[in-house]
């Protein structure tokens, strides 16, 4: 039928797979190395029709009408894309519920009916061996087990004593719950700010407060007459079903701006392509803001003046920004001159029309895990609270966070979700009198802390994540929890109780209501609003999965997305510090997004272990000629902080001057080749 076929060459330009003979002998073949080389795999076995084609995972392992369907969340990247856990229990896992597959779940607003290969296989880290099942405490230089209660006691009576030295980073991973009991926890039961996101990687929270997409918007609407403009993001890596939305709009007839150091894969369907060199980010996108043409008058005499006049005719206006090659610093610079690109006015039209608050319009931050937006929301960081309020007291950031680690000004940190020592941030415990660990596995964190306390995963347990368009979507317990792990935000709800904060709220859905009595942003919302769902068209799915084959009916929930400020205020113009001059440097190093790298979760998922892109430096021959590395070569990259060996990857496409750092997320920022090693 061609089905497969047709959707890897038609819908994500992914032409891996072909017929192969004619007649009898016709059969599917795959074209690449690896084989089936696509981030789309998976959906081809949604819509065969007869079951030629059959995952990895579920090949044989169970019939469809002997599991039951639970809703969920992909849990991987900032699109939040709807997803269906199919679960049984089984005989061979010990009578256990066991995740079988995972299928999409229809989201017309959010992911339609597809999912790429991350969220559907990159799960069975829920159900690894080496989870944590106990809480650990140290004794005599071991960590060995003890009671939940015996922890809890310990910890809040170390933190009692730290108090306001008590610092807190938080992974994006978490729940909407658990990082507002997290800073409920440090700011309220401790008097302390100093808590933060980890890693601390991009900026602009309180920005898409303001500007970020308006609510009711789809990129699914966007058309001719539309743009849409990309700025140092890899979408293909990073948020593949947003790169599969904004390539479907482009080739509708949406005008595609793409602003990036490097090539990506959106460069084949932009209208406006502008390359920078390394350190030219920040100057570019001001450059861009500079070029926009707010009256008639305006020449289109260079790529970027081009770009900037398709920007601001356009009828509506959809803006990603990244951090690839950008430090925090900039990323914060990007997203105030950009938020500004959407408040040029239109003199040409009306004095006062610009595109923030409007339908269809607005700012989006590829946000660097799954409920980084989240994090800002419930206040995770040293200077906003709750709904961006302004604390008192602005707190220690995740930077001075760690060199107060190792300087004394830190004597309690409490790591939930993050892992800076495994990440190379952190080398040690520093000065640290107490460390406290909250994580799934033991990871060199938590070897080194004095009580790790296990977590649930997403699997295990309900809650809520707010995905990079500010939509607020609900996630359902699909198996049973692993040993004695607890949900993050029940542990820091009964260690609050230690500290004074009252009773811990018995179910997550009362904990929300908390949260949207303190976040304005939330007002209104609870379990059942976003469990709310609609007839959604196309009509795709059904019980049996035969008409559509490709999702799941969504009757779980729609989500609700809530209104930036710019949909009811008029904004005004961001203040953005003088911009740097850019240093041009001969050789320039950096880090860039891999959607398949190794980590926390990925290597506890074996089924896609064989596509993990092993760490290498990508050079250019006449750099790599310049240095005496030749293709193979084993090198040192080093950035003053983190050392890490790579092997070196030398080919004539990267540009001059460019190595790019792939398949690790241990640098963020320009990094450096001083000193360089190599060895055969």
């Amino acid at each position: 039928c061609a089905r497969c076929t047709r959707f890897q060459a038609e819908i994500v330009d992914d032409p891996v797979i072909a017929f192969h003979n004619r007649g009898r002998n016709l059969e599917i073949v795959t074209m690449s190395e690896p084989g089936f080389d696509s981030y789309w795999s998976g959906n081809t076995t949604d819509i065969c029709p007869v079951g030629a084609l059959t995952t990895a995972d579920f090949r044989f392992g169970a019939r469809p009408w002997e599991m039951t369907p639970v809703a969920s969340i992909c849990p991987h990247c900032p699109v939040g894309c709807n997803t269906t856990m199919s679960t049984r229990i089984e005989a061979k896992s010990g009578g256990k519920t066991v995740i079988k597959r995972i299928m999409p779940r229809q989201n017309e607003s959010v992911n339609e009916i597809w999912i790429c290969d991350k969220g559907r296989f990159v799960h069975q880290y829920a159900a690894a061996p080496e989870r944590l099942k106990s809480p650990l405490v140290r004794k005599n230089g071991e960590l060995v087990e003890t009671t939940w209660e015996d922890a809890l006691d310990l910890v809040a009576g170390r933190l009692q004593m730290s108090k306001s030295a008590t610092a807190g980073l938080a992974g994006g991973r978490l729940s909407n719950e658990d990082h507002y009991q997290f800073q409920k926890l440090l700011g309220q039961g401790l008097d302390s700010s100093n808590i933060d996101i980890f890693p601390r990687q991009m900026a602009g929270g309180e920005i898409t407060a303001q500007v970020g997409i308006a609510s009711g918007s789809n990129l699914k609407d966007l058309g001719p007459g539309d743009a849409i403009l990309v700025v140092a993001a890899d979408l293909h890596e990073e948020a593949p079903v947003w790169w599969l939305r904004v390539k479907q709009a482009a080739e509708r007839g949406a005008a595609l701006t793409v602003v990036s150091l490097r090539s990506t894969r959106l460069d084949n369907y932009a209208s406006h392509l502008i390359h920078y060199r390394p350190g030219e980010a920040l100057t570019t996108v001001h450059n861009l803001l500079n070029s926009v043409k707010v009256n008639s008058e305006s020449n289109e005499n260079d790529a970027v003046q081009a770009a900037a006049d398709s920007l601001i005719e356009a009828n509506n206006l959809i803006i990603f920004y990244g951090s690839n090659g950008l430090s925090y610093g900039d990323t914060d610079l990007a997203a105030r001159m950009l938020a500004n690109l959407l408040l040029v006015r239109r003199e040409d039209r009306d004095k006062t029309a610009y595109h923030a608050g409007r339908l269809n319009n607005g700012l989006i931050a590829v946000w660097p895990q799954a409920n980084t937006q989240g994090a800002w929301d419930m206040g995770v960081t040293p200077e906003l609270g709750p709904g961006y309020q302004e604390l008192g007291e602005v707190g220690m950031n995740a930077e001075s966070i760690l060199t107060g680690v190792n300087d004394g000004a830190i004597e309690s940190l409490y790591l939930i979700g993050a892992d800076p020592v495994g990440d190379g941030k952190l080398q040690g415990r520093g000065n640290l009198d107490f460390l406290v660990v909250q994580d799934l596995f033991l990871t060199e964190s938590a070897k080194i802390a004095d009580v790790v306390l296990p977590a649930q995963s997403w699997a295990e347990r309900e809650g809520t994540y707010t995905n990079g368009e500010r939509r607020i979507q609900r996630f359902y317990p699909a198996i049973l929890p692993v040993g004695q792990s607890r949900a993050d935000w029940l542990i820091l709800a009964q260690l609050g109780e230690r500290l004074g904060l009252g009773k811990p709220p018995y179910a997550a859905s009362i904990l929300f209501k908390e949260i949207a009595e303190q976040a304005p942003q939330y007002e209104g919302m609870d379990y059942r609003s976003l469990a709310r769902s609609e007839k959604q068209w196309p009509e795709v799915g059904g019980d049996d999965l035969y008409y559509g084959g490709n999702a799941y009916n969504n009757e779980s929930g729609l989500g609700r997305q809530w209104p930036a400020a710019a949909e009811s205020v008029e904004i005004g113009l961001f203040d953005v510090p003088e911009i740097p001059e850019a240093k041009m440097e001969e050789f320039v190093v950096v880090a860039v997004p891999t959607l398949y790298r190794s980590g926390t979760l990925m290597d506890r998922s074996p089924l896609t272990n064989s596509r993990v892109q092993q760490p290498a430096l990508i050079l250019n021959h006449d750099d790599a000629l310049g240095r005496g590395i030749v293709d193979g070569d084993v090198v040192t990259v080093e950035n003053g902080e983190i050392e890490i060996e790579v092997v070196a990857e030398v080919n004539g496409e990267t540009r001059s001057g460019l190595g790019l750092l792939r398949g690790t997320g241990l640098f963020s920022g320009p990094i450096r080749l001083r000193p360089l090693d190599t060895k055969k």
